[in-house]
């Protein structure tokens, strides 16, 4: 807690289209549906398949792997949050791959185009395990992460079972960093989160990013990702993607990193969208329980006093995802934050 960070504040400016297509106000009517491991809809780099045993079963996950445009000798991974996927970096890979970065985007076990297991014991633990296996496979061993919401607990969770394989971490307005349970949100069984999860639509998502990710604002840009999550609920595979999206909301809600921010030893990038309103099960809260839950302007400061080697980057205006609503103000703050970390690594002389 006494440890020291720095702290960089950005303004918001106009954001730039994301890299997967917004729909058209025309095409809103026409409401894609995709098959259980997102069949029908196109990421905007090639997939690759890495196929591993897991829990007893054969698994399958799916990956961008990206080269760079004159390689400097690192890999940045990206982890995706829990209503995004692989192909929602678009802009943050390209920016990368520009800046001489080699760039990994798995999905998730569960997630997006990968396997939608009928059983299985999800943890961060498990999930950070099969990370590592797909990174050994293509001979990337040693990484700067970056982990995006439920992507920044299992980052965390991943760089403290591996710390020597981390360069760097860097996490974007991650969950996790307040205990919700523990602060008076009642605990929904597995079989609730699935009777829930039974209902998503559209409608549903939109509402509740509009509401929590960006602080009551809406641009036509933030609907892709809506589109592309609510595709598998509109699909043959719908059961499957709301039981697997069951077991990972228990995950990631009785999982909390908060506790062990204070053992990270690398030096940690953290970017907060501090309009941001995010948290797990608040709907089920009483209300004063729910009005204290998820100020990302508190969170974010408390995180970057807890983590040894935090540098604290804010965005005053932007929610839970400002990767979306201004990618080039997020790609600069990121690459001036990875070139600063790598450059206080260096040892001197």
């Amino acid at each position: 807690m006494s440890m020291k960070f720095r702290r960089i504040a950005i303004v918001l400016a106009l954001a730039a289209p994301l890299g997967i297509s917004a729909r058209p106000p025309e095409a809103q009517r026409c409401e894609p549906s995709y098959g259980p491991e997102l069949e029908g809809f196109e990421y905007p780099y090639p997939v690759k398949r890495f196929d591993f045993e897991s829990q007893r079963g054969a698994m399958q996950m799916a990956y961008l792997d990206v080269a760079a445009d004159k390689p400097n000798g690192r890999t940045v991974v990206l982890l995706h949050g829990k209503n995004f996927c692989a192909g929602t970096w678009a802009q943050t890979i390209a920016a990368l791959a520009r800046a001489g970065y080699r760039v990994v985007a798995p999905d998730q076990i569960g997630f997006c185009k990968s396997t939608k297991p009928a059983r299985y014991q999800y943890s961060f633990r498990q999930l950070a395990s099969n990370t590592k296996a797909l990174l050994a496979s293509i001979g990337a061993d040693r990484v700067t992460l970056v982990g995006h919401s439920t992507g920044g607990m299992l980052a965390v969770r991943y760089a403290l079972m591996f710390p020597q394989q981390v360069e760097q971490l860097a996490l974007v307005n991650p969950i996790g960093l307040e205990d919700w349970q523990a602060k008076g949100v009642p605990a929904p069984s597995v079989d609730q989160w699935f009777q829930r999860e039974m209902g998503v639509t559209a409608q549903r998502i939109r509402a509740y990013e509009q509401a929590t990710y960006y602080a009551g604002e809406w641009r036509a840009e933030f609907d892709a990702p809506v589109q592309m999550l609510a595709g598998m609920y509109r699909g043959p595979g719908r059961e499957a993607v709301a039981w697997n999206s069951a077991l990972l909301y228990d995950m990631i809600f009785t999982q909390p990193v908060v506790y062990e921010l204070d053992q990270l030893r690398m030096p940690t990038l953290l970017v907060i969208g501090q309009r941001d309103t995010t948290a797990i099960g608040k709907e089920l809260a009483p209300p004063q329980v729910a009005s204290r839950l998820g100020d990302y302007r508190q969170l974010g400061r408390l995180a970057a006093g807890r983590i040894p080697h935090a540098t604290l980057v804010e965005f005053p205006n932007a929610g839970h995802a400002p990767q979306i609503q201004d990618p080039e103000a997020f790609c600069q703050a990121l690459l001036n934050g990875l070139d600063e970390q790598n450059r206080r690594r260096q040892p001197s002389g």
